[in-house]
């Protein structure tokens, strides 16, 4: 039962601590628009998502004012474009400008699927699909990609990740004159949820109904607020029932948002993603959590072991207040959407290699990074092998989304504005990785995939 304290409470989150419900996502399956015909397919796919989605937006904003909870994106994520393009070929570009003026149509902030499934290979129409994702994210303005290249169960497709360094540096360069938008609506994963709620990864996998609601919440400043409480010689196991609560009001949150809509739309709800997601403002970043455990600066020493206090933490909490928590579920990581991580950057105490470390142990991946324009897409490709093998060894997901800032100078920034921030240029390692590389090939799969 609610009491005065509870509401007080939360409504001291959202005023002070930035406090939201990072995104309200509805999934639609597109397995019945496919056609042997793509002007029919498309048809289908672009009536579908409008009559599925129509109310989204409104229903959001309703929420909004019921609770006085601040809704920040309401999204779509459809089945990966690449299964109806097999059956129904043409230019795959047709589809992501159909999905673009759907998402206009409805209202939303983002819709992502134009994506591909190659963890163990390429089907029909994969290769084709992932090739047009420079034209495709260059010419539309809300289409978001991704790409799956390993799994636990499968090991790494080497192909694929050769391909996607290459996917990457040209998707930057057809979009120079934007600040290099495109790379920052790619990502490339191992081990992708079919239920992630989050841009621009989201996609509705092939065993999701054919419609769901998905909730993605977020709190970071919530976190920090409760943590900034306690007194510096506090036990670290302190910490970690302090975040275990926060977390489970904050998803407590999400919960009530996810079931309103799900019930006001008609369709099931599918999962609360509980993911710490920063924003560029002051107060909203993960990495000052970090540094209210105790250090001086996120990237230092202590960093990894911090971050993987504050996952575990934040996922305990997570599981006692709903049944339904999925997705990534945990604590996000991007440079240039976290004012913690941006400037520990710009001092040069957080680099790459430890980024790296850090994604061993958070939600996801190496996450909206600036790279130098001279990085070479052998080099890209290698930072994806890299990433996918700590999530494949660890049998979880790991992600890559990085910005190679073409026509900007290391020491400059690439600002991309609103919830992608801005950020500066990182270096990269120049040792070459060419000669792997293009071995291409599948990284086998770990012996403890062989769990049957």
């Amino acid at each position: 039962m609610l009491n005065m304290k509870d509401i007080m409470e939360t409504i001291t989150m959202i005023q002070e601590d930035n406090l939201d419900i990072r995104t309200i996502t509805m999934g639609i399956s597109l397995l019945d628009c496919a056609s042997d015909n793509i002007d029919v397919a498309i048809r289908k796919i672009y009536d579908k998502i409008l009559f599925k989605g129509e109310n989204l937006v409104k229903t959001g904003e309703e929420i909004e004012k019921k609770y006085g909870i601040p809704i920040v994106n309401k999204r779509i994520s459809v089945t990966p474009v690449s299964m109806v393009f097999a059956a129904s070929g043409g230019d795959p570009v047709k589809y992501a400008e159909i999905l673009d003026k759907a998402a206009k149509e409805v209202g939303v902030n983002f819709i992502g699927g134009y994506s591909s499934l190659v963890h163990k290979g390429f089907s029909k129409g994969d290769i084709e699909l992932i090739n047009s994702i420079p034209l495709a994210l260059s010419t539309t303005d809300y289409v978001c990609s991704s790409v799956n290249i390993g799994s636990t169960k499968s090991g790494i497709n080497m192909d694929a990740v050769k391909i996607m360094g290459r996917i990457i540096k040209k998707t930057a360069e057809m979009t120079k004159e934007k600040q290099c938008i495109g790379a920052a609506k790619l990502v490339v994963f191992c081990n992708a949820p079919e239920d992630n709620p989050f841009m621009a990864g989201a996609f509705h996998g092939p065993g999701e109904p054919d419609c769901v609601i998905n909730v993605g919440v977020s709190g970071p400043g919530v976190v920090r607020a409760a943590l900034s409480k306690l007194p510096k010689d506090a036990p670290i196991d302190l910490v970690s029932e302090v975040i275990k609560k926060t977390a489970f009001k904050i998803t407590r949150m999400g919960q009530l948002v996810g079931v309103e809509a799900s019930e006001k739309l008609g369709v099931p709800l599918g999962i609360i993603d509980l993911s710490l997601a920063p924003t560029p403002k002051v107060g909203d970043s993960v990495a000052h959590i970090l540094e209210e455990i105790g250090l001086e600066t996120a990237g230092g020493p202590g960093t990894t072991a911090a971050l993987a206090l504050l996952n575990d933490a934040v996922k305990k909490g997570g599981v006692m207040a709903s049944s339904n928590v999925g997705g990534l579920s945990g604590a996000f990581i991007p440079v240039t959407e976290d004012q913690g991580m941006i400037d520990a950057a710009r001092k040069g105490v957080l680099t790459i290699e430890k980024l790296e470390a850090m994604t061993a142990v958070c939600s996801v991946g190496l996450d909206m990074i600036v790279i130098p324009e001279d990085t070479k897409e052998e080099t890209i490709s290698a930072i994806i092998a890299d990433e996918a093998a700590i999530g494949m060894v660890n049998s979880k997901t790991t992600a890559v989304r990085v910005i190679p800032a073409i026509g900007i100078k290391e020491g400059e920034e690439l600002n991309f504005g609103g919830l992608l921030g801005q950020g500066p240029v990182m270096k990269v390692n120049k040792s070459s990785p060419e000669i792997m590389i293009k071995r291409g090939g599948r990284i086998p799969a770990p012996i403890q995939s062989l769990k049957n």
